[in-house]
């Protein structure tokens, strides 16, 4: 894409009216919908000295007392980064609303977090399914992208609403907080620093619209560093209590998709250690989709978990030293595998004028257990099929636990070789002298497996 900068601007700053026509002109043709107005419309605020566009920061500027502009070369850049964002709209993640009301979003120097600024915007507006539109009909956006043309509302039982944006999306957003972050950080340092040693100022320093100096556009801030399993073997009840571990994490990419910054720490919630940090969006696609505490309905994110993306979703499941020595899963994720790969075959099919094979599997997979992973001998899973066309194949399967655990060694030692070879009953020297038991097991010969 050309950088090539307006003529007759000085400094190649543009206003931010043309920079909102740009932005729109550039991205209009890419697959994440994009604001009108992502430079002068809320929440963008030129005043605190940077405007966020996808998961860039931008500085605002202004030469030698003119009106507050931008770079055109950095409105060009974050939006050839934008314009390379494959979304796909079908992959969806949950951000609301969850428990707890919204609280204030941003306040001063605040970095925006938009989680909670969505969610204020949707219950003041009384979202019900619409695409609302804010003052002067232009279109909500958080970094310049429109995102309630995405949004999807998906209703439960008649009663309780929930929020969806596409996965791709949620990643960028996360991006962008973490970018703002940053860069609110290395402007406090930065003053800190000049308040004991004020330089002499410079002609033509660049200011903020209030006239503030703002951070330098061409100082880099901290950036991410790869996850290279420094928390290998921690045991997440310990490490969480450690201060300062927020702002560790926050300094990794995720450790799954590698390219949005890590959130939180994924832990295993049977054995109790840490995994990874992760982002959110990884977060969420990780978590299984109970019905009940022992009950697990295999949607769609499990097509990527276990078919698109399996190579990366092993290694991280098996940062877990009990799973990995024990060659398993989680109960959970073991069940869902269970369902949606050993059983594959047992599932009907029905048929499918739409299709241009004419088939479909039947319903929705469900799987559910009974006692757990710590009495194995007493563990059955469960395979059933919800909402069949004919009210048929209610039952698929009923597997035990040591017959599932050992369909998915056979199968990983297949499919993921080297995930396969690290695993396995002699790697127990990094385990502690005394695990930490899900639920006490009375019974000595059901622990015979471990």
């Amino acid at each position: 894409m050309s950088e090539h900068v307006i003529p007759g601007r000085r400094g190649g700053l543009i206003p931010l009216g043309a920079a909102d026509a740009l932005w729109a002109s550039l991205t209009a043709g890419g697959a994440v919908p994009t604001a009108s107005a992502a430079l002068t419309g809320s929440p963008a605020d030129a005043r605190a000295g940077y405007i966020l566009l996808g998961g860039r920061v931008v500085a605002t500027l202004q030469a030698n007392g003119g009106p507050c502009g931008v770079s055109e070369i950095e409105v060009r850049r974050a939006a050839a980064e934008l314009n390379a964002v494959a979304m796909d709209d079908q992959d969806l993640v949950r951000i609301g609303p969850f428990h707890g009301a919204p609280q204030l979003v941003r306040s001063g120097n605040t970095p925006l977090r938009w989680r909670q600024w969505i969610s204020r915007e949707l219950l003041e507006s009384g979202y019900a399914g619409r695409p609302a539109r804010g003052e002067g009909g232009r279109p909500y956006h958080l970094a310049g992208i429109d995102w309630r043309r995405i949004l999807v509302e998906q209703t439960h039982d008649r009663t309780v609403r929930t929020w969806w944006l596409p996965r791709a999306v949620v990643r960028l957003l996360d991006t962008a907080q973490h970018a703002e972050t940053q860069w609110l950080q290395a402007g406090r340092t930065r003053e800190e620093s000049a308040a004991v040693t004020e330089p002499p100022s410079r002609h033509g320093q660049a200011r903020a619209a209030d006239g503030r100096r703002t951070a330098d556009p061409h100082c880099p801030t901290v950036p991410l560093r790869p996850y290279n399993g420094e928390l290998k073997g921690h045991l997440y009840s310990a490490l969480s209590r450690k201060p300062g571990i927020s702002r560790k994490v926050a300094g990794w990419t995720c450790a799954v998709c590698r390219t949005a910054p890590a959130t939180v720490l994924d832990h295993c919630h049977e054995h109790g250690y840490v995994r990874a940090p992760v982002c959110h969006s990884c977060n969420t696609q990780e978590r299984p989709d109970h019905l009940y505490s022992n009950d697990i309905r295999v949607a769609d994110h499990y097509t990527r978990l276990f078919d698109t993306h399996i190579g990366d979703w092993l290694c991280h499941w098996h940062r877990c030293p009990g799973c990995r020595a024990r060659t398993t899963l989680p109960l959970p994720h073991l069940a869902a595998w269970t369902a949606y790969i050993a059983c594959r075959s047992l599932r009907p099919t029905h048929r499918d004028p739409r299709s241009s094979r004419g088939r479909k599997p039947c319903g929705v997979l469900r799987v559910s257990w009974t006692g757990s992973h710590n009495a194995p001998r007493s563990c059955l899973l469960t395979v059933a099929v919800d909402f069949c066309p004919s009210g048929e194949h209610r039952l698929l399967a009923r597997l035990p636990y040591r017959e599932a655990a050992e369909r998915f060694r056979i199968w990983l030692a297949k499919t993921a070789p080297a995930v396969a070879a690290e695993a396995g009953p002699d790697r127990l020297d990094g385990l502690p002298t005394r695990s930490r038991p899900v639920i006490a097991d009375t019974s000595s010969e059901g622990l015979a497996l471990f």
